[in-house]
């Protein structure tokens, strides 16, 4: 974030543009702000479209990786299923191009999930002190880490949670999936549980800054379960019991290394 003024604030004129934003190099105004914050999300549009672009080309491998747990439950319930077989149907002519589209766009989001986490915390960074700023590697390491460990966790708990909406409807009722609804689940499920897993980073950060100490969050662990369980509820797009627990379960867990890790890095 550039430096637009390193005056003494108790003398000179307030420069223009409304509220500063106060660094340890200087002031910003809240305009700047804005305008940095508006360049940094160019840069993680041009990122995405970019990873988009190449995920249009992917397109054939990852429906038949997506189609696999549909296809393993036709397999082996093929009295359950349109037609015996795991084909998706689409009803509208321009349906096939929308999907071919989302799921392009999708895949791009989750392969530029380094460069937007880069570009968050560049902009948070100027308003760190000079000892909390070389967390900025680490912290998009973890986080890349964390998310591609849950969108790993979403991929192998579909299946189940795939199934349980299924049998969950009742005997002589078979599902007709279009493609769009179906890859739209996969895609959000995988999301949601990427970024629901990066959660844990944000307590480390608010320990170390020393917004709130780990004492707080130790004395909040009755809380935090009610928040997590009603977090992993409302993230978890299938709503079925797999899903949540595989959600619920590893937050409550980060939430206490969150604590652990959090007073180390402040020692």
């Amino acid at each position: 974030m550039a430096v637009i003024d390193q005056r003494d604030p108790s003398g000179g004129s307030e420069p223009p543009g409304g509220e500063e934003v106060v660094t340890e190099a200087g002031t910003m105004t809240l305009w700047e702000h804005l305008t940095e914050l508006r360049n940094r999300i160019i840069v993680c549009v041009v990122a995405v479209i970019v990873t988009s672009i190449g995920a249009w080309f992917l397109y054939g491998p990852a429906i038949d990786f997506m189609r696999q747990p549909y296809c393993h439950f036709a397999r082996l319930h093929k009295d359950l299923t349109f037609g015996g077989g795991c084909k998706l149907y689409f009803t509208g002519p321009v349906e096939g191009f929308t999907t071919r589209l989302k799921v392009s766009v999708y895949i791009g989001i989750a392969i530029a999930a380094p460069v937007w986490l880069f570009e968050l915390w560049m902009f948070i960074t100027p308003g760190l002190k000079k000892n909390e700023k070389r967390y900025i590697l680490p912290f998009v390491a973890a986080a890349t880490c964390l998310f591609a460990m849950g969108v790993t966790v979403a991929i192998l708990v579909f299946p189940r949670a795939l199934r349980w909406l299924i049998l969950v409807s009742g005997p002589g009722i078979v599902p007709l999936f279009q493609p769009t609804k179906y890859f739209t689940l996969y895609v959000f499920m995988a999301v949601a549980f990427g970024l629901v897993f990066i959660y844990p980073l944000i307590l480390v950060a608010l320990e170390i800054t020393g917004v709130v100490p780990s004492a707080k969050w130790r004395k909040w662990r009755r809380p935090a379960i009610v928040a997590v369980a009603a977090v992993a509820a409302v993230a978890t797009p299938s709503n079925d019991p797999y899903s949540f627990m595989a959600l619920a379960i590893p937050m409550y867990i980060f939430y206490e290394l969150a604590i652990i890790v959090g007073r180390l890095m402040k020692k």
